[in-house]
């Protein structure tokens, strides 16, 4: 018995001191693994899941496991551990699910790293701080493999928070947060870092910008302020989508739109440019109280509303309510749209 323990114990030194580092050795980034890490083939439908953190949205990973075909799904973040991955393997069957910690512009360059990625047949990318996957990801071979998953292999990419924000043309960078109060009083304060698709690509998303967390940390004000600043600086009328916590805009491969989740998701139209948008004045963008064309829509487990995410038609929305905003001396006002 006792010859039988130490040969047990041996065993397991054995495995610690070189199994797992030659295992972490072939796998770098890899903080967890469940299922098989043998790539496999399956049929995928594109989509994009974009969600505004503080919580899963179960069915949300369902709809995305079930457009992944069952196949290996990949988990990005730039800090943290391996807890999507029970998460996600709780919601569906697939191979597997594992997650990359890329914490570095080196390991996002790593050729093993933009395998595991491209070889997905899903990917989620964590919350966390969007100024790190910027800094870490942009131009690199890993800002790459997503947008090729994305554009060309045609798979379910979702986001949930930091995940969220990175997942659309316009992208606020959060290098210092931005707080709604103070951005609307300054929108050239030094928080407001929006960048004009310089970092990832998804399909239908190049007029958008998102934000997150939105009803439950008084972000509109901010993400309107962002607004006006891309009408400003580039000249272009930009698109908003903005989930609450809890909530999922699920986006099929056609660029239709269905909300799940608890909570509400906006859909938001910029139709004017902003009357002030000038360093250390308050935000004016009143245009007779019809700045900005808005329309929300309650979440439900299943999914519910509809919006065309691929023109912003307002024609084909439905399921939800319309509202104009707009700002007058820095103050963000709202009402809904009187019936036609």
């Amino acid at each position: 018995m006792k010859k039988q323990t130490r040969v047990i114990f041996a065993y397991l030194i054995l495995t610690t001191c070189y199994m797992i580092p030659v295992l972490a050795q072939r796998r770098p980034a890899s903080v967890g693994v469940l299922g098989d890490t043998a790539d496999v083939q399956a049929i995928t439908k594109g989509g994009l899941c974009i969600i505004g953190g503080g919580g899963n949205v179960k069915t949300a990973f369902r709809w995305m496991i079930d457009r992944s075909g069952g196949g290996d799904v990949v988990v990005l973040r730039a800090t943290g551990d391996d807890a999507y991955n029970r998460d996600i393997d709780s919601c569906g069957k697939v191979n597997s699910v594992e997650t990359l910690v890329i914490n570095s512009r080196e390991l996002a360059d790593n050729d093993s790293v933009a395998r595991m990625i491209r070889n997905a047949e899903m990917l989620f990318i964590s919350g966390g701080d969007q100024s790190n996957y910027y800094r870490y990801w942009k131009h690199t071979k890993t800002s790459d493999a997503i947008d090729y998953l994305m554009r060309v292999k045609h798979v379910p990419v979702g986001g949930t928070s930091a995940g969220c924000a990175s997942l659309s043309g316009f992208f606020y960078s959060g290098d210092i947060s931005a707080e709604s109060s103070v951005v609307l009083r300054d929108p050239y304060d030094s928080s407001v870092t929006v960048h004009n698709n310089d970092f990832l690509h998804p399909p239908f998303m190049e007029k958008v910008l998102t934000d997150q967390h939105y009803i439950t940390r008084q972000r509109a004000g901010r993400h309107v302020t962002f607004m006006a600043r891309i009408v400003t600086d580039w000249h272009t009328l930009p698109w908003g989508i903005a989930p609450d916590e809890r909530t999922a805009v699920c986006i099929d491969e056609n660029g239709q739109a269905t909300v799940m989740g608890e909570n509400r998701a906006y859909f938001i139209i910029a139709r004017s440019r902003p009357e002030v948008c000038a360093p250390g004045k308050p935000l004016q963008w009143e245009h007779h109280q019809q700045a900005l064309e808005v329309y929300e829509i309650a979440a439900t487990p299943a999914g519910n509303g509809h919006f065309s995410v691929a023109d912003f038609n307002p024609a084909k929305a439905t399921g939800g309510t319309w509202y104009w905003w707009w700002v007058r001396n820095g103050v963000l006002h709202q009402q809904q749209k009187s019936k036609q």
